[in-house]
C-alpha cells in the first residue's frame, strides 16, 4: 500500500506541474508595453514556482484520501485486497485534490504579483 500511496503522490505532483505557476491570466492590455508585461509575467511566474507546499499539499491529500478510502473499504466489508484498492483510489483522488489546491495557490501568486505591478488582471 505504501508503494501505491507513493505512486499516487507522484502522479498528483506531475499533474500539478501542468498549470499553476505557468498561468497566463487575462490582463487588460490597453496602454501596456507588451515586452515589459512579458518580463513582469515571467518574474511573477518565477515567484509562484517558489510557492512552498505544492508537494506537501498533494502528499497530505493523498494520505488523507488513503485513510478515508481504506476506512470505506473496511466498513463495506472488503477483504484485504479490496481495502487496499479502496485506499489506493482514495489516495489518487486525495492527491489530485491536493495538487489542484497547490495550483490555485500558485495562480493566485501570479495574479497578485501582476496586480501589484499595476496591471488590470481580469481573470
Amino acid at each position: 500500500m505504501k508503494k501505491l500511496l507513493l505512486l499516487s503522490v507522484l502522479v498528483a505532483m506531475a499533474m500539478a506541474g501542468c498549470a499553476g505557476a505557468d498561468v497566463r491570466p487575462i490582463v487588460d492590455m490597453k496602454g501596456v508595453n507588451e515586452a515589459a508585461y512579458e518580463n513582469d509575467l515571467k518574474e511573477c511566474q518565477a515567484y509562484a514556482q517558489q510557492q512552498s507546499g505544492m508537494g506537501s499539499t498533494a502528499a497530505k491529500g493523498a494520505g488523507a484520501g488513503a485513510v478515508v478510502g481504506g476506512l470505506l473499504g473496511l466498513v463495506t466489508g472488503g477483504n484485504g485486497s479490496g481495502i487496499a484498492q479502496a485506499a489506493g483510489a482514495g489516495a489518487v483522488i486525495g492527491g489530485a485534490g491536493g495538487a489542484f489546491s497547490g495550483n490555485q495557490a500558485q495562480e493566485a501568486v501570479v495574479k497578485k504579483c501582476l496586480s501589484g505591478r499595476g496591471y488590470k488582471v481580469l481573470s
